[in-house]
């Protein structure tokens, strides 16, 4: 990852590893009942955690949770009941993306841009935020594979696979820990050495360069995204 961190747009962004957990009814879009989120800067040449949110999320009262779910991602009616609905949870994400530049990541991440835009009112800064997906980053640099799911990719890279699996934390986790190798192997074969590169690879649409960081967001950098 050395050629990336010593591009200046790579090193003032704030990459923000995102997954939501949710519920699909019949007719109805998915939405959701989790959302972890794991905010990732450099740091001597490597990316390093700089803040971390996870929140359950009720969902509406005619969406009930289904034996199914609760068998794939271990989260029960009961756990949500006291939980915020999510307009309310996403709103306080929202919140704390308050050291701009960002780039949102995501494994597969059609489902986490869906449900963002659909919750675009709560959250406006997500909304308009890029999204990287590592789905479509491990295309450009791992061949072979028969497939380039989240668990295909950990076993490439021999990362272990989280007991909650299919929970958002647990995912987001080792979606950080693929997106780091990703990075890496892309480095290394020439395939990217600054954003912009790594923007097109994700199929991003090029931006300006953001205003150089001031020294009051880094000074909260560690308490805020």
């Amino acid at each position: 990852m050395d050629a990336l961190t010593h591009d200046p747009r790579f090193a003032a962004m704030t990459f923000v590893v995102i997954d939501f957990e949710g519920l699909t009814p019949a007719g109805r879009p998915a939405g959701p009942i989790e959302v972890a989120a794991l905010a990732l800067r450099t740091l001597d040449g490597r990316l390093v955690e700089i803040g971390r949110f996870e929140e359950l999320m009720r969902p509406p009262a005619d969406v009930p949770v289904t034996s199914r779910d609760v068998q794939l991602k271990g989260i029960t009616q009961r756990m949500l009941t006291s939980a915020a609905p999510a307009a309310e949870v996403m709103a306080q994400l929202d919140a704390r993306l308050t050291s701009p530049p960002y780039r949102l990541v995501a494994h597969h991440a059609s489902t986490e841009a869906g449900i963002i835009a659909r919750q675009a009112e709560h959250c406006p800064v997500l909304a308009a935020t890029p999204l990287l997906d590592t789905l479509r980053l491990a295309k450009a640099v791992v061949t072979g594979l028969g497939s380039y799911g989240l668990d295909s990719l950990l076993s490439h890279y021999g990362i272990p696979k989280p007991a909650g699996r299919h929970r958002a934390m647990p995912d987001v986790e080792v979606t950080a820990q693929v997106l780091t190798r990703l990075l890496d192997d892309g480095c290394a074969g020439g395939r990217w050495s600054t954003l912009l590169e790594l923007d097109v690879a994700a199929g991003l649409q090029p931006t300006r360069p953001p205003a150089a960081p001031d020294a009051d967001a880094d000074a909260v950098q560690g308490a805020l995204f």
